[in-house]
């Protein structure tokens, strides 16, 4: 099926993936950070204080999601997502009239519960099942809709925030949610269910089996993955978490580098549709050992950038890692451990990916309390890239043979 009418024939259901990976950029770090000067002038925080604060609510949502993920093996996403919009936008009100420092816990809980984890729980898991022969450029348009967030709502809300204050600006976070929930129905009246498919429709994964997440969790590759499933979210939620933090460090301006946020995003677009194309036309285990590598690049380049040029071209490379790792990594779940369970399945995946979200930074606003810049922090964090690709790259080099013919 030619590439324009796969999309013209699967429009709505692809434009439904786009707009919940949209939407879980009201609950993503690189959204919530940048606020993060007002919050802690508004509760006097130091760097330390505010992450752990995000530390502790991110923990508590990546437990959460363990049980909360697997929700999507039971429903629909027509229903599921609107209880989670409508409890996201709940949460982003409780931003906007939240009173003390120690109750920042409870709202970050519930924005990156709702946010990064179920709403990108369900684009992920929708894609991945309504589509098996095209699974990875279906899962690479609907990821656009991380790239458009991440390219759009820095900018509008950066400039907003020059006229606006910072709480007013969380209430219209929780209207745009409010006005995309009749949008998300409207489109999927007509749901790929769980239910409505036919068991040959479901993809088998190692062993010709569908593998359950106990299964999953006693089986060695699992625990291969870790650092890669682990290292992106960390660090890279630590990338923007800290981003005040590096642009003062760096001596640029903040708006300056909120700017670059469209050349990055082009970037993660582009290598978005190259890794969907390269899945679908290889395989997820040729892809999916590469995609650390671009993550290590882009932190020795930043670690040494001295002008705002040489850190977009840092974010360029990073946005080719981010590409990759959104489109290879979710098609990796169902291609090894199959469809029929890839809720709970995607759920322990996505567990890891929040609580690496949670310590990055932690560490990172921990180090710096501590005297250790960003930046200084950042050759270490290339390091630990490097070595999760060879750990995951030995590990399906060794379990790719139990693939089905």
């Amino acid at each position: 099926m030619g590439y324009i009418r796969f999309v013209i024939e699967n429009r709505l259901f692809l434009l439904a993936g786009f707009l919940l990976c949209f939407t879980s950029s009201f609950g993503q770090t690189y959204f919530i950070s940048l606020f993060a000067g007002e919050i802690k002038d508004s509760f006097s925080l130091t760097d330390g204080d505010w992450g752990a604060i995000y530390t502790v609510g991110t923990t508590l949502s990546a437990i959460t999601i363990i049980w909360a993920g697997a929700l999507t093996d039971r429903f629909r996403v027509r229903h599921l997502s609107f209880g989670v919009m409508v409890l996201l936008a709940l949460a982003c009100m409780a931003m906007a009239f939240v009173p003390s420092g120690f109750l920042l816990v409870i709202v970050v809980y519930a924005l990156r519960l709702m946010g990064q984890g179920m709403m990108s729980q369900l684009g992920a898991v929708a894609m991945s099942r309504w589509f098996v022969a095209a699974r990875g450029r279906a899962i690479s348009l609907a990821s656009m809709g991380f790239a458009v967030g991440q390219a759009v709502l820095p900018i509008i809300f950066v400039a907003l925030l020059l006229q606006f204050d910072w709480r007013n600006l969380w209430m219209l976070a929780a209207v745009c949610i409010i006005v995309l929930i009749p949008v998300m129905q409207l489109l999927l009246r007509q749901e790929r269910t769980p239910q409505s498919m036919a068991e040959t429709a479901q993809s088998l994964g190692m062993q010709g089996k569908h593998w359950t997440r106990g299964e999953l969790l006693r089986h060695p590759l699992f625990y291969m993955m870790i650092p890669l499933i682990l290292g992106p979210a960390a660090w890279g939620t630590a990338l923007f978490f800290q981003q005040v933090h590096l642009t003062e460090v760096k001596g640029w301006s903040l708006v300056s580098f909120v700017a670059l946020m469209p050349i990055y995003t082009v970037s993660t677009i582009a290598f978005t549709f190259v890794t969907g194309w390269a899945v679908d036309r290889f395989g997820v285990k040729w892809v999916v050992p590469f995609q650390m590598l671009p993550f290590a690049l882009s932190f020795a380049v930043l670690a040494f950038a001295d002008t705002i040029w040489m850190a977009g071209v840092g974010l360029v490379i990073f946005g080719m890692g981010q590409g990759m790792q959104g489109t290879a990594t979710t098609a990796f779940w169902a291609v090894f451990y199959g469809t029929k369970h890839l809720g709970a399945i995607k759920a322990a995946g996505a567990a890891l990916m929040v609580f690496g979200s949670a310590i990055g930074p932690g560490v990172t606003g921990a180090f710096i309390d501590w005297g250790v810049d960003f930046p200084e922090q950042m050759i270490p964090i290339a390091v630990f890239y490097v070595a999760g690709a060879l750990l995951a790259g030995l590990g399906i080099l060794r379990y790719q043979r139990d693939l089905p013919g």
